[in-house]
């Protein structure tokens, strides 16, 4: 058994501490309670409001992500991009819908432009008005059916396929000339991941 370590007697000379009062105690148990609250109560009312602020999000993107049909605004830079969509400036009634799988993804895009804004599309898209047939509608009925669109109103109707090489995505484009000064533009850009 160890011995175990001396007691030290108070020292005469030490002066006793003053028992501590009542308004002392309520003090020091009031500010040690603000100091629990501050290291755990606001920490724990942060984690509280992110997670509400994650699940909001997540349902948002859940709508985002579940919608069918189109989306009226304009699609991201990245999506005009990577299916290689130059929607016009100043095109009105734009309005797009994106679907993805394992084996092709599609953007479908409309927009209704002018007759310069039609040019400036196909040529950056590599083909030009000269392309376009007359009552050729490019567009499968799968594809129609996925957005919505019938191509049955008041024409002319014109269209065309750009296929391209792989990576580069393939557009069916449809165009409706009822309003001789501003078309509607209908597209499906597919590429294959």
């Amino acid at each position: 058994m160890s011995p175990s370590a001396p007691r030290r007697n108070a020292s005469p000379e030490e002066p006793e501490r003053p028992v501590e009062n009542r308004r002392r105690r309520i003090r020091r148990r009031a500010i040690t309670l603000a100091i629990i609250v501050l290291l755990i109560g606001v920490p724990a009312g942060y984690l509280v409001i992110s997670a509400n602020q994650s699940r909001d999000s997540g349902k948002d993107k859940e709508a985002k992500y579940s919608a069918t049909g189109l989306t009226a605004r304009w699609p991201s830079r990245v999506q005009r991009r990577l299916y290689e969509v130059p929607i016009p400036p100043y095109s009105e009634y734009v309005a797009y819908y994106e679907t993805n799988n394992w084996k092709t993804s599609r953007l479908y895009v409309q927009f209704y432009t002018s007759n310069e804004g039609l040019e400036r599309f196909l040529h950056q898209i590599g083909v030009g008005t000269d392309d376009l047939e007359d009552d050729e509608i490019a567009i499968n009925t799968r594809d129609r059916r996925i957005v919505g669109w019938d191509f049955t109103g008041p024409g002319p109707w014109y269209g065309l396929v750009n296929d391209q090489k792989n990576p580069a995505p393939t557009h069916d484009i449809v165009v409706n000339r009822s309003d001789p000064d501003h078309p509607m533009v209908y597209v499906v850009s597919r590429t294959v991941p």
